[in-house]
């Protein structure tokens, strides 16, 4: 496999489900992708697998080896304790920041999330709050991008809805509005970044969405994913002491595999995770393409496919 005839760039978190989606679309783009994975992985044309983590330095100087830029997809959704996700988030953010500045690769393209704006709320948003503050530190060319919730075929933290769906009730916090986005909208974002330039994108921090003005009410959200598995449900609204429960009950009954934590809990319980329109990313850049009400269908249609619903 001779990477010659392409641009390399580096990406971490490509097994997982946003970095898949941006995978194939760096390949669709015609890069050449140098990716990161604790496992072993199938060949595939274009791409160069490299074993290791974020914690492990030399693994990250392999991964960067010939790369243009740098796409940070990795990091801890779900930890036990704070201390999980700053290894995770902040440390391995670091490790490739250093890495960046030794290699001489300028670009660097940071995948955060909403939650970073309210670090008080989770260990998980305090932990990306930190990271950013790392990269906005570092000379870097770099773009941090937060997205909202994202969803997609092989999410598997948005599917806990569809699955609720089925069986006609969604519950979903008591107040408040999200914003969301298709999983390959947001890949083709990350990968149009590489190249990207100038006002609006250099030091920047962007929060892309659907496009939907002012983002989905909970409930609103709810029914458009009934509606897409083909089920009327009900969305009973949940205080923050009700979803803290739910937490508990959930860590009871899966341990360290529960979706439902006390740190989402607290995150789910803020009313306000739209996008900024001060965030908005430049329209000549990027521009959503998937309409929600259609994305969430064909995102049900995959896990019944697949046999997960």
């Amino acid at each position: 496999m001779n990477p010659n005839d392409r641009p390399v760039i580096a990406l971490t978190g490509a097994t997982g489900f946003l970095g898949r989606s941006t995978l194939d679309e760096a390949l669709r783009a015609g890069y050449h992708v140098r990716a990161l994975t604790r496992s072993a992985q199938e060949s595939v044309e274009h791409v160069t697998w490299v074993r290791g983590e974020l914690r492990d330095t030399g693994s990250l100087s392999e991964l960067t080896r010939g790369a243009e830029a740098i796409v940070h997809v990795a990091g801890v959704v779900n930890a036990p304790d704070a201390a999980g996700f700053e290894i995770g988030n902040v440390t391995g953010t670091l490790n490739l920041i250093e890495t960046a500045v030794i290699k001489g690769i300028a670009r660097f393209v940071y995948v955060s999330s909403l939650s970073a704006r309210e670090p008080q709320l989770s260990a998980y948003g305090a932990s990306k709050a930190r990271a950013e503050k790392l990269v906005m530190a570092s000379p870097l060319d770099w773009t941090i991008v937060r997205p909202p919730a994202i969803y997609g075929p092989r999410d598997k933290e948005m599917f806990e809805l569809f699955r609720a769906a089925r069986w006609g009730v969604v519950p979903v916090p008591r107040h408040g509005r999200a914003s969301m986005i298709h999983v390959e909208d947001l890949a083709r974002l990350l990968v149009a970044l590489v190249t990207a330039r100038g006002e609006g994108v250099t030091g920047c921090t962007l929060e892309p969405d659907d496009g939907k003005p002012e983002g989905w009410e909970h409930g609103e959200m709810a029914r458009a994913i009934g509606i897409a598995v083909g089920k009327r449900i009900w969305a009973p609204g949940l205080s923050r002491g009700a979803l803290m429960a739910v937490a508990k009950a959930d860590h009871f009954l899966r341990g360290d595999k529960a979706k439902m934590t006390s740190d989402r809990a607290a995150y789910f319980s803020h009313p306000d995770w739209v996008v900024g329109a001060h965030a908005r990313v430049p329209e000549a850049i990027w521009q959503p393409r998937i309409a929600t009400t259609d994305g969430l269908r064909a995102t049900a249609e995959w896990y019944m496919a697949e046999g997960w619903l």
